[in-house]
């Protein structure tokens, strides 16, 4: 018995939104260190500055103390301020006279055990000097000062302050900042990774989603997403598609039923000629002429409906229009001649408004042929039939309508003659039921509408009616024609 080899194990990976949140938190948690210690620094710095604002203040203030002095009343002038003056814990007085005594505050005997503090009191600076120095261990800021008689140094004054209490306030404000920055750290990035795994679970929901309506559950959908951020609007977005595919493909599947239905009935009646004709060996060139002209008229038939039922597929695709400018007057008057010689009707050409349209003429011009050829075909000689068109100023739209006074379309029977194949009875059956719908297509196409109704003649009214946006100039208007 062989034993099968474990299955290798595909390493955890984490989570995307996870993985977002670790790289924010780096991110941030380099910048906010950064922040911190600069502005631990910057407060270190200024802190440093007002100790240095605070010895030359002490020793201007021995300076204005001791002016004008002789060398004999000098060193009991500074005796006196040193007993008078109460210097700040951690801060020191000394002072080294002409006559080489050096005198100092309480505390200040430290400075002598640091060499820079020794070489400044041997060898007065030219100018105010500032030095760190580390007394007993702390460190200390040293502010040297010349002592002149004249223009010449005699001796110096230092003032010293120990920094520790500085160091100390520095640390607990990189404390305070460092803790600020971490709780704006975690707020932070808590915040990301939460509002990142709504996003992603949108789009995991997407996702899966997607991969249903790939197996064929055409009715799933995401649903209210509860908000009217990008999150609702992505999930609205993508619920809107789902239903136009799923429109697109009911109505593709109907389509494939309604033409094999269609087209099976001139085959079959095609088909049976041929075999009517070939089990009669000896048929006569009657018979032979009879049954092909049979045939090619089955065949005429189903090319005309492939066609139709081609231009309504094209009716879908992007590019089905091809827009240009019409004048509305010119265009009805060249169709209005052309139809009045199809059949003795009462024609009539309704007033036409003076507009110019954006519109696909050769496809409006064959929605208005095909409404007209039905409403010769629903009347007899003598009946009237008009060709019109109204600009209706409420929304700016345009309605282009033809009238007869044939029987009509009762209002029971109009969503059927507009649906694909619709017939409305025995006196249609000569048509492809593909008509209406065709005006259908080609009025949304343009943004439009189509629509059946009752004619003031009594009759059916057709009418096509064009948005706003299709009209791009208006005028006057014309008095009624033929």
């Amino acid at each position: 018995m062989t034993r099968r080899a474990p299955a290798e194990r595909r390493p955890h990976r984490l989570g995307t939104a996870t993985r977002l949140a670790a790289f924010l938190a780096l991110l941030l948690a380099a910048i906010l260190s950064v922040t911190a210690w600069e502005t631990s620094r910057a407060f270190a710095n200024q802190s440093v500055a007002s100790v240095t604002r605070t010895l030359v203040s002490a020793v201007d203030s021995y300076g204005r103390a001791t002016a004008g002095k002789t060398p004999a009343t000098l060193e009991p002038a500074t005796v006196a301020y040193l007993q008078s003056q109460v210097l700040v814990k951690g801060e020191s007085l000394m002072v080294a006279l002409p006559s080489g005594v050096r005198l100092g505050s309480e505390g200040s005997a430290g400075l002598l055990r640091d060499p820079t503090v020794r070489g400044l009191l041997g060898n007065p600076p030219a100018d105010t000097v500032t030095r760190r120095a580390t007394l007993g261990g702390v460190d200390t800021l040293v502010l040297a000062s010349p002592l002149r008689q004249g223009d010449v140094a005699v001796g110096t004054v230092i003032a010293a302050a120990d920094l520790s209490q500085v160091h100390a306030d520095q640390r607990r404000v990189l404390w305070l900042v460092a803790g600020e920055a971490v709780v704006a750290l975690v707020a932070a990035v808590a915040g990301a990774y939460l509002l990142l795994r709504r996003l992603l679970r949108t789009v995991g929901t997407i996702t899966t989603t997607a991969a249903s309506i790939e197996s064929g559950e055409l009715d799933r959908r995401l649903g209210d997403q509860g908000t009217d951020d990008e999150v609702g609007q992505l999930a609205a977005t993508f619920d809107a598609m789902l239903d136009r595919l799923q429109a697109a493909m009911v109505v593709q599947r109907r389509l494939l039923s309604d033409v094999s239905h269609q087209l099976r009935t001139p085959l079959t009646v095609a088909r049976g000629h041929l075999e009517v004709l070939a089990r009669q060996p000896d048929a006569d060139l009657g018979e032979v002429r009879d049954t092909v002209g049979v045939v090619v008229e089955e065949l005429d038939h189903m090319r005309a409906l492939v066609e139709r039922l081609l231009l309504l597929g094209q009716a879908l695709e992007p590019d089905f229009l091809q827009v240009e400018r019409l004048d509305l007057r010119t265009f009805l008057s060249d169709l209005f001649d052309s139809v009045r010689v199809l059949a003795p009707r009462r024609w009539v050409l309704a007033p036409v408004p003076d507009v110019v349209l954006e519109v696909d003429v050769a496809k409006l011009r064959g929605a208005l042929l095909n409404l007209i050829d039905n409403a010769v075909g629903a009347t007899a000689d003598g009946d009237g039939v008009v060709l019109g068109a109204v600009h209706r100023p409420a929304d700016g739209a345009l309605l282009l309508s033809v009238d007869d006074s044939g029987p009509g379309v009762p209002p029971e029977r109009q969503a059927t003659v507009l649906a694909r194949f619709g017939r409305l009875g025995n006196a249609d059956r000569e048509g492809s039921g593909l008509g209406l719908a065709i005006v259908t297509a080609v009025a949304e196409a343009h943004g439009g509408t189509f629509e059946l109704g009752t004619s003031d003649r009594g009759g059916c009214r057709a009418t096509i009616t064009l948005p706003a946006g299709r009209v791009s100039a208006l005028g006057g208007r014309v008095p009624a024609g033929v």
